[in-house]
């Protein structure tokens, strides 16, 4: 390991600061599952490592104005046992329940793993269906971006070296929408996903409303399809239809071909995985409203 310094600042200004200070050569430690791996193996020292990860202000769980606020540094055992998540977004619980082992659940982040940013990522493609946006900030003030523009490319965000993610929020017109989530793997622990998907919907007079489909693993960044969403839109819900937005679904990826899953085999993994979503997300819709239709 090479030598690096290390800081770690009271506060949120301080953090800023140190980052901006350092920049480009610092780097930051909130859970540390990814990076202290990574920094075994690097070849050049990172110069210096912020912590982050005691910052009250990139923690907690809370209903705020805008929707459901999420700290950077909540960890996926958090979210997993928070009562405002199993109330208004449970498919994250779900999703994190599939992430590594309960030790890297215990310690890593939610705002790490969107910030490692790999394709296979768990915790992208649900908030990515219910439009979760990112409040970034850094020495020029603090901005709020859609998380699909945060995404730039495999292990590359939109974040400046001296930026800094805040928190994740789920818009409110989005609380409790029905939503699910799931994922392949190799095996059902500790395995990268080969894909992963979610769904979220209404269902309106037993059609079809604000239909959102998200896919990991099949491009270099968690993907929206809206293709697929705009083939269901304000039609009544049937199988045959489902069916054919998981073909549009296929279309709209790219994913590869490697020594873990063949390209066709991952082809047909999202057209099935499009369909389990969006047959779930539907049975909760029925559920949440005791067999009637829900929407917004």
């Amino acid at each position: 390991m090479k030598p690096f310094d290390f800081v770690k600042p009271d506060d949120q200004e301080g953090v800023i600061s140190a980052l901006a200070a350092h920049s480009p050569h610092v780097r930051i430690l909130a859970g540390g599952t990814d990076y202290l791996v990574e920094l075994k193996h690097v070849s050049q020292s990172p110069g210096t490592i912020v912590d982050v990860s005691h910052l009250q202000e990139l923690r907690g769980i809370e209903e705020v104005e805008d929707g459901l606020r999420i700290g950077a540094a909540v960890t996926h055992t958090e979210i997993m046992a928070h009562p405002l998540i199993e109330k208004y977004v449970p498919a994250m619980i779900h999703a994190a329940h599939t992430i590594g082992a309960v030790q890297t659940r215990n310690l890593g982040t939610l705002g790490g793993n969107l910030v490692t940013c790999v394709p296979s990522m768990d915790s992208g493609p649900t908030l990515v269906a219910l439009e979760a946006k990112v409040t970034i900030a850094g020495p020029g003030g603090s901005r709020c971006i859609p998380l699909t523009d945060f995404f730039v490319g495999p292990r590359k965000t939109i974040l400046e070296p001296d930026e800094l993610l805040i928190d994740i929020v789920i818009p409110k017109c989005n609380l409790g929408k029905p939503t699910a989530f799931y994922k392949f793997g190799l095996r059902k622990g500790q395995a990268l996903a080969l894909v992963n998907a979610a769904s979220s919907l209404w269902v309106k007079g037993g059609k079809f409303k604000d239909v959102k489909i998200s896919l990991g693993a099949v491009a270099p960044v968690v993907i929206r399809c809206p293709k697929a969403e705009a083939s269901l839109e304000g039609l009544p819900i049937s199988q045959e239809i489902i069916q054919e937005a998981g073909r549009i679904a296929v279309t709209e990826a790219k994913p590869i071909g490697d020594f873990r899953a063949s390209l066709e085999y991952r082809n047909d993994l999202i057209e099935v995985l499009t369909r389990r979503t969006l047959n779930s997300a539907i049975q909760t819709a029925s559920e949440s409203r005791g067999g009637g239709s829900s929407g917004r």
